[in-house]
């Protein structure tokens, strides 16, 4: 019997809630401990850039006031940085907002999604939401087969979208370009190819954005939550064709960005000298940590991002006392990766921190 519980598709039944990296008050509450790394997230250690902050105090007496619905000032900043027309733009609460955007767009309970194995755990959500089939494809060494992926759409001809994160979160990995566009070609024009480059400023190589001239079938994602330093604002953007753009403009709920996270996101893409800074910084952090991780026995995936996935035996058990003594990194149980961790490249303190506390646990051990 029907009831206003029942969902609309059974598939939501098996949805289980995101689970965050946790946050550093809730360890707080929950342990007693004061003084809290938190590695979990791949926020950006070193904040954001202080035009942000200037920009977020203009607009403090504003906040009676919608912001622009259109994002008008925030998009052709977008569209100059990218050298793309303004209409090729969508603007989203965050870039799982516009993942969801996509999935609600084109995505029916008739159609398949494929995806990654190890990859952003979101885009199998996105499946069950829309009541669709999803197709999980094993991974080689730990990253994107896109041979095996293509041979899954062929012999899913049902197949609406293919999400690619690259470099791919948790795992770290990036994809060549040459190996991307193959893939993309190969592709029907009724596939749509979503290339998910949240990490994109950590490795400025993976930027697909020139595939948009040749394809009408792909869409680049990116945020500014991560090396923009803005995730408790929460802005991202989609670039299309077009066409694309206007349906996910149909779509999108309006004033999805706040008047804040507009401003704080057009100051902040003004100022790449500390974007630049951020690479710097994170990619001698993880130097540094992959050396420690060495001279501890633990494997690692090299990583194009500003995190490193580590293989560590009984895993949770070891996150469990990293967080007892105010250490919080990412366990990746939930990815399938029962014995890995995923640490965030922080500041020379907070991995000084990590590394030490990690010694004490094994040797402990």
């Amino acid at each position: 019997m029907l009831s206003p519980l029942t969902p609309a598709y059974d598939s939501i039944l098996e949805l289980a809630p995101y689970q965050t990296g946790k946050p550093v008050e809730e360890l707080k509450r929950e342990y007693g401990v004061s003084d809290v790394v938190k590695l979990a997230s791949n926020e950006n250690p070193l904040g954001c850039s202080p035009h942000v902050t200037l920009a977020i105090t203009e607009q403090l007496g504003q906040l009676a006031r919608y912001p622009d619905g259109n994002g008008y000032y925030l998009k052709q900043a977008l569209a100059d940085f990218n050298n793309i027309s303004a209409k090729c733009i969508t603007l989203g609460n965050g870039s799982d907002d516009l993942l969801d955007i996509l999935a609600r767009s084109f995505v029916g309970s008739d159609d398949v999604i494929v995806y990654s194995q190890y990859a952003f755990i979101v885009y199998s959500m996105l499946a069950k939401m829309q009541g669709a089939t999803d197709i999980e494809v094993p991974t080689q060494r730990f990253g994107h087969d896109l041979a095996a992926m293509r041979q899954a759409v062929e012999d899913n001809p049902k197949t609406k979208m293919v999400f690619i994160a690259n470099p791919n979160n948790p795992t770290g990995t990036m994809l060549e370009h040459k190996a991307l566009r193959e893939f993309v070609a190969s592709m029907p024009a009724s596939v749509l190819v979503v290339l998910d480059e949240a990490y994109i400023e950590y490795s400025p190589e993976s930027n697909n954005r020139a595939l948009l001239d040749e394809f009408d079938n792909v869409v680049i994602v990116r945020t500014f939550s991560k090396a923009y330093g803005l995730a408790g604002l929460r802005v991202g953007y989609a670039l299309s064709s077009p066409a694309v753009a206007d349906l996910l403009n149909r779509i999108r709920q309006p004033f999805n960005v706040s008047r804040i996270a507009l401003a704080a996101a057009e100051a902040a893409l003004t100022d790449q000298d500390f974007i630049e800074k951020t690479r710097v910084s994170n990619l001698e952090q993880m130097r540094w940590l992959e050396k420690q991780f060495d001279a501890l026995g633990l494997a690692f995936i090299k990583s194009h991002a500003n995190f490193i996935m580590v293989e560590i035996e009984d895993a949770v058990a070891i996150n469990q006392a990293l967080l007892e003594q105010g250490v919080i990194v990412r366990p990746l149980a939930g990815y399938g990766l029962s014995d890995w961790l995923r640490v965030t490249v922080g500041v020379a303190e907070d991995n000084l921190r990590l590394i030490d506390t990690l010694h004490s646990i094994l040797n402990d051990d």
